[in-house]
């Protein structure tokens, strides 16, 4: 989507703050931090949510969770991190590309 975004950030057309970066992910520090770190990791390719996913996103889903511990530790995250998902208006989705969020620094707040 042309207008998306992270599909810009993807492209390169907005700069961000990268963290990691391959071809088919980005990771890069939130504008708006909730923690002391706090980075969004996306796929290049347009999801619009989870609720968009199918069994031919395991692999891409697989490659992000797996490469979320590492990039938190790479971050200074030693002590444990958060990952959000936010799917969909009810879900508090603001941006209508799938991301992933890993937060931490410090003691974060209870969630339930």
């Amino acid at each position: 989507m042309s207008n998306c975004l992270f599909c810009r950030i993807a492209r390169g057309e907005i700069p961000c703050r990268k963290v990691y970066e391959d071809d088919e992910i980005i990771a890069f520090h939130d504008i708006n931090p909730a923690a002391s770190v706090h980075f969004l990791m996306i796929p290049k390719a347009h999801i619009v949510s989870l609720q968009e996913v199918d069994e031919t996103h395991g692999a891409l889903l697989g490659k992000m969770l797996t490469l979320a511990p590492r990039l938190a530790k790479e971050q200074g995250l030693d002590n444990g991190f958060r990952t959000i998902m936010n799917s969909g208006v009810g879900g508090g989705q603001e941006v209508f590309h799938l991301h992933i969020h890993i937060l931490g620094g410090g003691r974060l707040p209870s969630m339930a």
